[in-house]
């Protein structure tokens, strides 16, 4: 089993082992985490590495990582468990046609652990020989209030209920990250429950950092352009601000098209890899993805 980190310094080196470059604030909140065993919250805009760090601590920790997707209208039993309804069903007939087991019998066969589904958060709640898994609910607020209120249970106790089985809870609570894109506001009763950080965009130097770590690849000068770039776009009035993600992707778009440098022609071309909305492209096609990215290079220091 891999040992925790035992300060912010440790946190920050496990997760650029991984390709991952966090802020000192970012690591403290993690570190924090692990060391009180408390949920964190992540919130901030799409494309900013909410997600990637569940990711990154599970390789760096060598946990398991489950991950609840959330979604509109998702209750507690498709985040807990389901029963295998026709494998029950194949059950039932091949005890009729055999005329076996009693019916009091056969329903304690039915709602065993052989014919229950377990979605992540019962999978959470399982002993691991590596350690307490990484438990990430991914954009919780794209869920409902009743499905908050049950999590809010559910994460204070560390225990889910199967009225056929009982209670299961955990013997090592999970380690827990939750994202949101603030679409919509969380109640604040979670919130308390959790360890809460804005992860905003980063800086110059930082997002420098990501592509490196991320498409090495690419040159000193075209990783500079495609930053400044990036960031200029990012004060533009759009609909959907790129990310991080994006820029990764975009990075990798130019050296898959051998680009050595940015035009307003390459860029044009390549808009897709950035925005995601036909009218944001429309925005910065032609004349304006010239004017910013000439201030974007008068921007640039020499290398």
């Amino acid at each position: 089993m891999t040992e925790l980190p035992q300060s912010i310094d440790d946190v920050q080196t496990l997760l650029e082992k991984t390709g991952y470059i966090c802020s000192r604030a970012l690591a403290t909140v993690v570190f924090l985490s692990l060391k009180l065993g408390r949920p964190v919250f992540l919130e901030g805009e799409a494309g900013v590495g909410k997600t990637e760090i569940a990711k990154a601590l599970a390789i760096a920790l060598d946990r398991r990582l489950i991950r609840l997707q959330c979604y509109e209208g998702l209750d507690a039993s498709s985040a807990v468990y389901e029963w295998n309804f026709p494998a029950q069903m194949v059950a039932i007939r091949t005890a009729e046609a055999s005329g076996g087991a009693d019916r009091q019998t056969l329903q304690a066969e039915l709602f065993s652990d052989e014919f229950l589904v377990e979605r992540p958060l019962l999978q959470a709640m399982r002993p691991d020989e590596r350690g307490a898994p990484i438990l990430l609910i991914d954009e919780l607020d794209r869920t409902d209030e009743p499905f908050e209120a049950f999590l809010l249970e559910a994460l204070s106790d560390f225990q889910v209920t199967i009225p056929e089985l009982g209670t299961v809870k955990a013997p090592e609570p999970p380690i827990v990250i939750l994202t949101s894109n603030r679409t919509r506001e969380v109640h604040d009763a979670l919130k308390r429950r959790c360890l809460y950080h804005w992860v905003d965009y980063p800086g110059f130097e930082r997002e420098l950092e990501i592509l490196h770590s991320r498409a090495p690849e690419a040159s000193e000068s075209l990783s500079r352009e495609v930053i400044a770039f990036v960031q200029r776009l990012r004060t533009e009035d759009l609909f959907k601000k790129p990310g991080v993600a994006e820029t990764i992707d975009w990075a990798k778009c130019l050296l898959a098209l051998d680009v050595i440098d940015l035009s307003p022609e390459v860029i044009s071309d390549t808009l897709g890899a950035i925005l995601k909305y036909q009218d944001d492209i429309a925005r910065i096609h032609g004349s304006e993805a010239k004017r910013l990215l000439d201030e974007a290079k008068a921007a640039l220091e020499p290398i």
